[in-house]
């Protein structure tokens, strides 16, 4: 398969085919609608030299991502591709409701069949960009813009994750925890130690750690400290042990659980839910922190964070330095729609559809 170069605006800036590694089996049409087939092959026989303008969008306020790869997709399985006028937006672009992210003009059985892929792909990258922007977003504290680590690795398919990955990248998280999630964007995945790690040391976390510095001396030291649901007692036991080499401490509590710090301090009980990684144990576990001097040592919470539990933590001012995100970075929740919206240069379209003319598109133009 050739690598095409796709110039825009006179420079080379798109991802290619190259990246993309698509499945062959798109030309034969195997991950189209049948009826997108049998339209093809009708308008080969009876209508071959009309020229279809088919316009992309969705209805929500989102992150534009997926445009490359559509656009690659085109330049690999269409009919004569070269012959298709196509007009689009940037993968970043944010994009209002309704708002035209690309045009495609030609034959339609140069390409028509491809529509649903297109629109496949549109929802999926769009959907994460977009979460993880709203997460990015949320995490902003005071102007200061906090890192998000994208955990998405075991809430999907594998296949999944380079493409998830390139779009959390789309959307602003700048650490993924694979290497494949990295892969469009030419980076390595980073992570330190699971509970697995602690387990093989028998829930001795400062036994762990140890390994851990042994093993990778040259990572930042960032120690996992809800293996014995105690998160305080055991940051203090590596923060002591390790001293300025201790970047942080990441929690994962699980939200079925009540850390023991509300055993020992049940006057603190209120109103809130004590469950998992909560605003109270935060507070606690900085200020433990802080009374032995420990008050370089971030904090990273990870557990069931998306957009809006982030947004309230941030607003009650949590003491939390990175959050680890996974599942809610990976609801697809915006589904784009491919419309045939002009026949022959004419409006030719289904009631309540019309061609919506975007300044904001760029032309698209093959070379080699």
């Amino acid at each position: 398969m050739k690598e095409i170069h796709l110039k825009l605006q006179g420079k080379i800036k798109r991802l290619t085919n190259k990246t993309f590694k698509f499945d062959e089996r798109v030309s034969e049409g195997w991950f189209s609608a049948v009826y997108f087939l049998k339209t093809k092959e009708i308008a080969e026989k009876y209508k071959p030299d009309n020229i279809v303008t088919m316009q992309f969008f969705q209805k929500k306020k989102a992150v534009l991502c997926g445009t490359d790869e559509v656009i690659a997709l085109l330049e690999t399985f269409a009919v004569h591709p070269e012959e298709l006028e196509i007009h689009s937006l940037e993968d970043g672009d944010k994009v209002e409701p309704f708002e035209t992210v690309m045009t495609i003009t030609g034959p339609y059985q140069y390409f028509g069949f491809l529509e649903g892929v297109i629109d496949g792909i549109f929802a999926r990258r769009t959907s994460v960009a977009t979460n993880v922007y709203e997460v990015v977003t949320a995490a902003k504290s005071a102007g200061k813009e906090k890192p998000i680590i994208f955990m998405g690795d075991r809430d999907d398919h594998f296949m999944m994750q380079s493409g998830d990955g390139y779009a959390a990248y789309i959307g602003g998280s700048k650490a993924q925890a694979t290497h494949a999630m990295n892969e469009w964007w030419g980076k390595r995945g980073m992570g330190t130690m699971p509970h697995a790690l602690i387990q093989l040391f028998e829930g001795d976390l400062v036994e762990a750690t140890k390994a851990y510095k042994e093993t990778y001396p040259d990572d930042n030291l960032l120690a996992l400290v809800d293996y014995n649901n105690d998160v305080i007692t055991d940051s203090l036991k590596v923060a002591r042990e390790f001293g300025d080499e201790l970047e942080g401490v990441r929690l994962d509590t699980s939200n079925h659980l009540i850390d023991k710090y509300f055993t020992r301090h049940p006057e603190v009980l209120g109103t809130f839910d004590p469950r998992g990684v909560n605003p109270t144990l935060l507070f606690a576990l900085r200020e433990a922190l802080d009374n032995e001097g420990f008050q370089h040592v971030k904090i990273v919470a990870s557990g069931g964070f998306d957009a809006e539990r982030i947004e309230r933590y941030e607003r009650m001012g949590a003491p939390v330095d990175m959050y680890g995100v996974g599942n809610s970075l990976l609801k697809i929740h915006i589904g784009f729609t491919g419309d045939n919206v002009k026949l022959n240069g004419d409006h030719q379209a289904k009631e309540g559809r019309r061609f919506r003319e975007n300044p904001r598109l760029n032309r698209i133009t093959f070379g080699q």
